[in-house]
């Protein structure tokens, strides 16, 4: 049986996937292990533990396929700048002597870095490409449970392609249409980023959790001047706007005056968000969703398929999913978790088991995820050395007393950190590697965002719930293990505002309770869904069955163990470190409980400036 190894790197959310026949050994991010944020360099350490997983060295893999193909991106790169001469100079006498240097001979870096972690490393010819668009719609196809499907693949930009629409069928991918750069609805999303003071690449789930304290009174303007929409949902941008074609920013003054506003400037003091930025986050949102609809509305009907496969960085928006499964354009739809470029390591690998060698491609059910629960793995014995060694205070504790413990601290208010099993690959804490709480509180949200994870008041949190009580609790009956769907929660759940409460604005209507489970309701009645089940996290699902008894609530808090800024936490040593750096009451790692009030003064620290806050 075949070990393909498949790497993403250099861009942003470096990874790697290794698989042995048709199954997952092992994904990782390499931020999780260099405790840097969107990690863009070599994965080592991930290419690492994936080998440990997998019980191989990396000369002993079959083949090793990266996710891009650097020739056509060079191409595109000078293609766009020969396009907007001489336009761009600037960026391109930035960009030209890295590649001359580096990128064009991607595969002789590849080769340097392999042999870094395995001297004895030495076939060059292992190391193969798939196209960026490829691997996405890879990872979202071969990983479903569907024989056949569409595949819907929209991001920023890879070689050339923004978004593509594909057409899985068994073992083999064949891609039917594809907008190219610079028309791209992620680097449309990334522009209004930039512009609201966030982050580009990491700050656009800000923007989606933002739309909703906002009205979009923007949208007639964005679809008028900003881009060009066809009834078959292609489109084009208005490159008037943007600099991120030729430019070192996003945006240009035309955009500004355009709005009537200047770019946010998130690092200056005093300058926060207004309604103007809600307004904004809400319009571009609600762009998003309508092209998105549209375009799921015509290959719907142009290939007659009822299965779609989401991926790509834009495959992230649950709130556009969300819409996409209230259409019901589709009979069923399945989205990649690691939809983003950390996914296109997973992609890059199946799409060569199966494109390149042809192997039979059998179905997994309910995928070939294992609920996305394929990172590294603690036993007791390693855990109680890294707690020894970190000078912590803990109790050694059975299974069952830690259910019994740890739900009914919750319902007593307490905030605990949760470390158990394989660690998620993909953006979203799964329920091995979270902090957990009570939704009942009406607090818990604020608490939560501005004590433990550092971040801006206005952040939803999203609600883990068993399986068998989703019904009772919202408006959808698709699983959502993955986190990645928005939906409504029941009409008799809801606490409806009073007339002044609904002539509130903005940041206002944060502190209004909306329903029996206000910390996990945003301020539209949403919330992103997490579906728990005994099969798939038997521990998890456990603790929630506990509250449950003890609360009459099948639902807990579930937000990432990190804070603002911090990867996810990896071994037992982050999540200690988060506890004792943030107001966390209680962690349990494993069968290890350990208190706040029990731990020495001593290790406590002034955590935030561990990390740059993004």
């Amino acid at each position: 049986m075949s070990f393909i190894l498949g790497i993403s790197a250099f861009y942003h959310d470096s990874s790697a996937t290794l698989i042995k026949g048709e199954k997952i050994i092992a994904a990782a991010q390499e931020e999780r292990f260099s405790r840097i944020k969107h990690d863009n360099r070599f994965p080592k350490n991930a290419i690492s533990y994936c080998l440990e997983e997998g019980k191989i060295s990396l000369e002993e893999v079959d083949a090793i396929i990266f996710y891009e193909k650097p020739f056509l991106k060079f191409e595109r790169l000078l293609e766009t700048y020969l396009a907007f001469v001489p336009k761009g100079f600037l960026s391109f006498s930035k960009a030209m002597p890295l590649w001359i240097k580096e990128k064009l001979f991607q595969k002789k870096v590849l080769f340097d870095e392999c042999k870094k972690i395995d001297k004895n490393f030495n076939n060059i010819n292992k190391i193969k490409f798939c196209s960026h668009h490829r691997s996405h719609a890879a990872s979202a196809f071969f990983a479903s449970p569907f024989e056949n499907s569409l595949i819907l693949t929209i991001d920023g930009v890879g070689e050339w392609s923004t978004t593509t629409i594909a057409l899985g069928n068994k073992n083999k991918i064949k891609i039917l249409e594809e907008i190219n750069f610079p028309h791209s609805l992620g680097l449309l999303y990334s522009a209004f980023t930039y512009y609201l003071g966030f982050k580009v690449n990491s700050g656009e789930y800000k923007v989606m959790g933002l739309a909703p304290y906002g009205q979009p009174k923007y949208t007639e303007l964005i679809l008028k001047e900003l881009i060009t929409l066809k009834e078959d949902g292609s489109y084009k941008l208005n490159m008037k706007y943007f600099n991120f074609a030729t430019g070192l920013t996003m945006i240009n003054k035309n955009f500004e005056n355009l709005f009537g506003v200047k770019k946010r400037n998130s690092n200056k003091e005093g300058d926060n968000l207004t309604q103007f930025h809600m307004d904004m986050a809400s319009s571009i949102q609600n762009v998003i969703e309508i092209v998105i609809l549209k375009i799921c509305r015509y290959i719907r009907d142009k290939y007659k398929t009822g299965n779609l496969c989401l991926a790509g960085g834009v495959a992230l928006n649950c709130v556009a999913n969300g819409k996409i499964l209230k259409e019901k354009i589709f009979d069923n739809i399945w989205i990649q978790p690691a939809s983003g470029d950390a996914g296109g390591s997973l992609g890059a690998a199946l799409s060569y088991i199966y494109d390149e060698l042809s192997i039979e491609r059998h179905i997994f059910k309910p995928d070939m995820m294992n609920g996305s629960y394929l990172g590294p793995k603690f036993k007791n014995e390693e855990i109680k050395k890294q707690l020894e060694d970190l000078g912590a205070s803990y109790q050694e504790k059975t299974e069952e007393d830690i259910l019994k413990i740890v739900s009914k601290e919750l319902s007593n208010e307490k905030i605990v950190g949760w470390f158990q099993g394989r660690m998620e690959f993909g953006p979203r804490s799964l329920g091995c590697r979270s902090i957990i709480a009570d939704p009942r509180s009406e607090k818990m949200q604020q608490k939560l965002n501005l004590k433990i994870k550092f971040r801006e008041s206005f952040r939803p949190f999203a609600p883990s719930i068993l399986i068998e009580e989703l019904k009772n609790y919202f408006d959808m009956e698709t699983p959502s293990p993955y986190m990645l769907l928005v939906a409504n929660i029941k009409d008799n759940l809801k606490i409806q505002m009073t007339d002044s409460q609904k002539g509130l604005f903005g940041i206002e209507k944060l502190n209004i309770k909306r329903s029996t489970i206000p910390s996990v309701t945003h301020v539209d009645y949403s919330a992103r869904v997490q579906t728990v089940e005994k099969d798939s996290n038997s521990r998890y699902y456990k603790l929630i069955k506990n509250f449950f008894e003890i609360t009459g609530c099948p639902i807990l808090i579930n937000t990432s163990f990190n804070i603002r800024g911090e990867p996810i936490v990896c071994e037992p040593k982050d999540a200690f470190n988060c506890f004792m750096g943030t107001n966390l009451d209680i962690l349990v790692i494993e069968n290890f409980v350990l208190y706040k009030d029990n731990q020495s003064q001593k290790l406590i620290e002034n955590y935030k400036e561990r990390y740059r806050l993004d």
